[in-house]
């Protein structure tokens, strides 16, 4: 049974989630506090990625106001709500956030004052959105997990970080799309903690080489995702609330609106190389406020609190590799 209340901060008429049943998960619907089980029938599509790419909001809205069928939503464990074949994720695109990082480095590396270094960052950042292109890698699908799975942090580092973070759900096949027409490709949005092993991020051996996120980003359950795929047409994503908690203390707490590049830029940008397919996760960033900044990395008996406006609320539990869960 799910412990915390995943609907804090949660306001949609409805939402598809995914919920435990025996060892499978088997696919729901969200409206109020109650779910009900969601077949091919229900769907008329055979599965949660065929629905995707081509979702029918209006025959899910009016079986949300329908009668029988429900259950508590207490009464179930819910897991994560996609089932990504690809996962994009995007990194420096939250101004304030690349801002910070680079004035740091520019403070320790010339003789500039944290003020000169600051408007210098800004300048950079300003360039990069009028002129650059959004930075992009790729995660292992394995790695999306629900808040029902703990978090183990791999013994082989101290510095496991945290990176709430916005997701974008692909809906309809997007391959060479312009920005003008990438929202027509989201399905809907949901929430990730995108977890990284900060001493892994950049390679020691052969510097040249640079960052080494397969290494760094993709030990089993570094993806938290969901609990809830809330529909598109409920969420205006660039202008949202992204708040992290630590044990109770905020450490993340920012809005979309800072993102360099927005979510049109990013779908259509992603989309260049590779198609996109449907129910394929999107992450538009992390905003300032992780570990790194804090001097402050994941330990044994943590709990991360992480609230998306209008996307509910996810709750992970950190254990140390080898100790009990």
């Amino acid at each position: 049974m799910t412990h915390h209340d995943p609907t804090a901060g949660f306001d949609a008429p409805y939402a598809l989630v995914r919920y435990r049943e025996g060892a499978a998960a088997r696919l729901g619907l969200v409206a109020g506090g109650r779910i009900r089980p969601l077949g091919a029938d229900e769907l008329g599509a055979a599965d949660l990625n065929a629905f995707l790419a081509a979702p029918d909001w209006d025959r899910l809205g009016a079986l949300a106001e329908s009668d029988g069928g429900w259950m508590p939503l207490a009464d179930v464990t819910l897991t994560a709500p996609v089932e990504p074949r690809q996962v994009l994720q995007t990194g420096a695109n939250y101004r304030q956030h690349v801002i910070e990082l680079v004035a740091a480095g520019l403070t320790q590396n010339s003789d500039r004052t944290p003020e000169e270094a600051r408007e210098f960052a800004a300048r950079m950042m300003d360039e990069r959105k009028a002129n650059g292109e959004p930075y992009f890698f790729i995660g292992l699908p394995a790695c999306v997990v629900g808040d029902d799975v703990a978090l183990t942090l791999p013994g082989y580092s101290d510095v496991h970080d945290w990176e709430l973070e916005l997701a974008v759900v692909i809906g309809r096949e997007a391959f060479r799309v312009s920005r003008e027409e990438a929202l027509s490709h989201v399905a809907g949005y949901t929430i990730v903690n995108d977890v990284t092993t900060r001493d892994l991020v950049f390679r020691k051996d052969m510097k040249e080489i640079g960052t080494d996120w397969y290494r760094s980003k993709n030990a089993p359950g570094f993806l938290p995702t969901g609990p809830f795929l809330v529909p598109a047409p409920f969420v205006d994503g660039s202008q949202l609330n992204v708040r992290l908690e630590l044990n109770g203390d905020v450490m993340q707490d920012a809005s979309t609106s800072d993102l360099l590049f927005d979510i049109p830029a990013l779908v259509s940008g992603a989309s260049q190389t590779m198609p996109l397919l449907p129910g394929d996760i999107l992450l538009t960033g992390s905003p300032a406020g992780n570990g790194q900044h804090w001097k402050r990395f994941l330990r044994d008996g943590d709990v991360m609190t992480g609230t998306i406006q209008g996307l509910g609320t996810q709750v992970v539990r950190c254990v140390a590799e080898g100790a009990a869960a």
